[in-house]
């Protein structure tokens, strides 16, 4: 029964960590533009239906190392804060490379290309707020849902002799 509340927790985490890297990304990208932002709700709706898409395209080009990435830390019992805002990072600039949006731009002769281009500071920004979410929500008890399943068990309860 743990289990499947813990199936429970897993996803409603990684929705809202899904947001929130879509909420990041669209922060990131609209960063110059947003405290220009008034009261006109077309602007309130271009923020919130481009993070609703980056969401999406997260959750679209992730999806399988993170589903990796949480059995993994739900087996092995990973609660560590810092492992899981890496490997957010990590999973979303593999995906990110992965979907080919990384395609090569015109470069200019000008001035040489920057070692870390905006785009993938952005997409690392948005893996660590993934990460940190999925950590805040699920991630800090990973595991324990074994702990307490086995508390639980008839057996477990078994009492010592007396002295």
């Amino acid at each position: 029964m743990a289990f499947i509340g813990r199936l429970f927790v897993i996803l409603f985490a990684l929705f809202i960590a899904a947001a929130m890297a879509g909420i990041a990304a669209t922060a990131a990208l609209m960063g110059a533009e947003l405290h220009l932002f008034g009261h006109d709700p077309v602007e309130h709706v271009f923020f919130w239906f481009t993070a609703a898409v980056v969401s999406g395209v997260t959750v679209f080009a992730a999806f399988m190392p993170v589903l990796i990435a949480v059995v993994l830390a739900e087996a092995y019992r990973i609660r560590s804060l810092l492992v899981h805002m890496v490997a957010g990072a990590a999973i979303l600039l593999f995906a990110y490379y992965g979907a080919g949006l990384s395609a090569p731009r015109e470069e200019s002769i000008d001035y040489p290309p920057p070692p870390i281009s905006r785009a993938v500071e952005i997409v690392i920004a948005a893996g660590v707020a993934f990460g940190l979410t999925y950590w805040l929500i699920a991630g800090r008890n990973a595991g324990r849902w074994r702990e307490r399943a086995a508390s639980a068990s008839p057996g477990a309860q078994i009492a010592a002799p007396p002295p």
